[in-house]
């Protein structure tokens, strides 16, 4: 595998979404905003932050909380206002995947990305497709941080209340990177024999339970 080969297989693919709800049956994308970025958790270019259309029945499924959140932040009246479809939406992210990742697919990654990753499949199929099955969810890193690693977890960068796609985004790649300098080994990592007595002593601790 070439060098450039290899790189494009390593990188991560980090989406946001804010939605009408949490039931990708019932509610629908409003915004949807993208980057990339390398092994290194560089971000690779501006990426993609739209905002999509929805119908005025569209919006009457949001609840109180996600009336007012989307009314405070703005971003109610530019989805009124706003002609991109989630066709549209989604075939720019797809076109931003494969600038950087080819035809390796990249998983994806964010904050609590599960539900992200929900209606990316109920609603922009082709884009779930262009995705590995494996995700990168900062979330679980933070509750394995509370409960390992306290310290580290009460200091990590304090994150604002935008609630709008790219921003959110960009404070998650910056969480990660946080935690990567923090709590996980410093780089190259360990030695191979140190790897190896690691997992000797996880292979014993676990044992008698297999």
């Amino acid at each position: 595998m070439s060098e450039a080969l290899a790189q494009k297989d390593d990188r991560i693919v980090w989406v946001d979404l804010e939605m009408t709800g949490l039931d990708p049956d019932r509610h629908v994308i409003v915004e949807v905003a993208a980057l990339v970025t390398d092994a290194e958790l560089n971000i690779l270019d501006d990426g993609i932050d739209l905002v999509v259309h929805a119908t005025d029945a569209e919006l009457a499924e949001m609840d109180d909380f996600v009336t007012e959140m989307h009314g405070s932040s703005g971003l109610t009246e530019q989805i009124k206002a706003s002609t991109v479809t989630i066709e549209e939406a989604e075939e720019a992210v797809l076109g931003l995947v494969e600038k950087h990742c080819g035809e390796h697919r990249p998983p994806l990654a964010g904050n609590s990305i599960a539900t992200d990753r929900s209606f990316i499949r109920a609603q922009m199929p082709r884009l779930d497709a262009a995705l590995h099955y494996r995700m990168i969810d900062v979330s679980t890193v933070k509750e394995l941080t509370r409960r390992w690693f306290p310290k580290a977890y009460y200091n990590q960068p304090d994150k604002g209340m935008a609630h709008r796609a790219l921003a959110d985004i960009v404070e998650s790649i910056r969480e990660l990177d946080y935690y990567r300098r923090s709590v996980f080994v410093p780089a190259p990592g360990p030695s191979s024999s140190e790897a190896s007595e690691s997992t000797k002593a996880a292979t014993e601790a676990y044992q008698q339970f297999l």
